[in-house]
């Protein structure tokens, strides 16, 4: 099993036509901000210290971040394009970078064979994937945990979709901001699509993937784009910390 042609050439499409420039995508803003610096994140590290990885790394800007986080990072990416990205924006090597589709049982199965229980970073994937697809994703999340890991996964709301076509609009208007006109326009063109998970969705995911939630939250998705009076744009989200249902990491903490 794979994921859908659609989706695969849709971010296929999008890393290709990028130069992976830290900040050039709309969603690649600095990790220092919002969710990726929640203390729930950072806690997982001193707790256990576990490797790290970023599913769905893109050109590796979390991915470099975590590696000053966590004993080690992997990044991996369903775009080679974005793989590729990532290892030219590393010339230090602080963390890895490899092609896995989240989708592919087999391979995820293998990545846990060859790194043992990890910790697992997931940001605003589950909601792009296509709805076929999201429980192999929660799936995935589950294998490379293990009985010891934990994972941190942030995901959109849906009010973000209304911020998103507010500032998309404005944006695109006589007084918006070129940048994010154009950051947004590369999104829609190569048809990524925000925002489409619908409520309380990726809790059920989770908890279908035989994951247990330790702890959860609201927060906000800073993104790289701004609203005409200058104000950041920023994202709805709720964040999770899960665990394998029944392992020992559910119970402590």
């Amino acid at each position: 099993m794979s994921v859908t042609e659609r989706y695969l050439n849709a971010w296929e499409g999008y890393w290709c036509a990028s130069s992976g420039v830290p900040g050039e995508a709309i969603w690649d803003s600095e990790p220092e901000t919002a969710a990726e610096a929640h203390p729930a994140l950072l806690a997982l590290p001193a707790e256990l210290p576990l490797p790290v990885v970023d599913l769905g790394c893109g050109n590796g800007t979390r991915t470099r971040w975590l590696a000053g986080h966590f004993p080690r990072a992997i990044g991996v990416d369903l775009s080679r394009a974005a793989v590729e990205h990532a290892r030219r924006a590393d010339p230090e090597g602080l963390a890895a970078y490899e092609r896995l589709d989240l989708v592919d049982t087999a391979a995820v199965r293998a990545l846990h064979e060859r790194l043992g229980d990890s910790h697992v970073y997931l940001r605003a994937v589950i909601h792009q994937s296509d709805s076929e697809d999201r429980p192999a994703v929660a799936a995935a999340v589950a294998e490379l945990v293990g009985a010891r890991g934990r994972a941190f996964v942030v995901e959109l709301e849906p009010a973000a979709k209304d911020v998103i076509e507010e500032a998309a609009g404005a944006s695109g208007g006589s007084g918006g901001t070129g940048g994010t006109a154009e950051k947004f326009r590369r999104v829609f063109e190569h048809d990524l699509r925000p925002a489409a998970a619908s409520g309380g969705e990726v809790a059920g995911l989770l908890r279908g993937a035989g994951l247990a939630i330790r702890a959860e939250g609201a927060t906000e998705l800073a993104m790289t784009g701004f609203h005409t009076d200058g104000r950041r744009i920023l994202l709805p989200a709720h964040w999770f910390v899960v665990s394998r249902a029944g392992s020992p990491a559910e119970g402590d903490g």
